[in-house]
């Protein structure tokens, strides 16, 4: 049974759709890539999918034991949360917030999960540091791993690169790509288009409704594809910013 299925989604926002004619399924081991133009929805998906915002028509419905509060989610990087007053480790353990229920202390497994994922994401020698002090991409890696925290089996990510220079960007996809390779299952909303997609299996791409759902190989072959790449590079200058 599929972790995510959505069927005929209409999002938008104020009674305005934006997209419609949604439906895609994400299954154990996907890694999705949710790719557009801008203004195509791709985060309006997201937090739908988050239960942060409802969708104006259709269904989403969550299978094989997973619930929303089992999902790790990084949203978009915004200026503020690069400046957020707390160390590492608060951080990353906030993560594990939805698990603990009534209680107010973190339990020893819980610890040990927080200890565990700024290892893997390398910012445990970090952990007494203050957030704001950390470079662009030690903060990512800082969310990512309270993120893993959230996340038993499926991680959502929200344009996770803004901002970040193509070096680092780089090494985050890596990561992402070898957490998939080790069983997470990964949504992730990206601009990035070649970087991002190296590692996905599932493409699904929307517009003011949806164009493509598949697989990686059979996308890279479609007239839809070829469309959306040739638009893509005209609007891109040497050094890969966005002109």
């Amino acid at each position: 049974m599929a972790y995510i299925t959505c069927r005929d989604l209409e999002l938008g926002y104020d009674g305005q759709a934006v997209t419609g004619n949604i439906n895609f399924d994400v299954c154990e081991g996907d890694y999705l890539c949710i790719i557009g133009e801008n203004g195509a929805g791709k985060s309006t998906l997201m937090k739908a999918l988050m239960n942060l915002n409802k969708p104006m028509s259709g269904e989403i419905t969550f299978g094989d034991g997973i619930q929303r509060n089992e999902i790790g989610y990084l949203p978009q990087n915004k200026d503020f949360q690069r400046d957020f007053p707390a160390s590492v480790e608060e951080i990353v353990i906030s993560g594990c917030l939805s698990k603990c229920g009534l209680r107010p202390f973190y339990s020893r497994a819980e610890k040990k999960t927080a200890e565990d994922n700024m290892k893997q994401m390398d910012v445990y020698e970090l952990r007494k540091r203050c957030y704001r002090e950390l470079s662009g991409g030690q903060q990512q890696r800082v969310l990512l791993a309270r993120a893993l925290c959230a996340a038993g089996k499926l991680l959502l990510l929200d344009e996770p690169v803004t901002g970040l220079d193509y070096k680092v960007t780089c090494e985050f996809y890596a990561m992402l790509g070898e957490l998939n390779r080790n069983g997470m299952t990964i949504v992730m909303v990206s601009h990035d288009l070649d970087e991002a997609m190296a590692h996905a299996n599932k493409i699904l791409q929307i517009g003011r409704e949806q164009i493509f759902f598949g697989d990686k190989d059979d996308y890279l072959l479609s007239e839809s594809w070829k469309s959306f790449h040739q638009h893509h590079k005209r609007h891109v200058i040497p050094g890969g910013i966005k002109a």
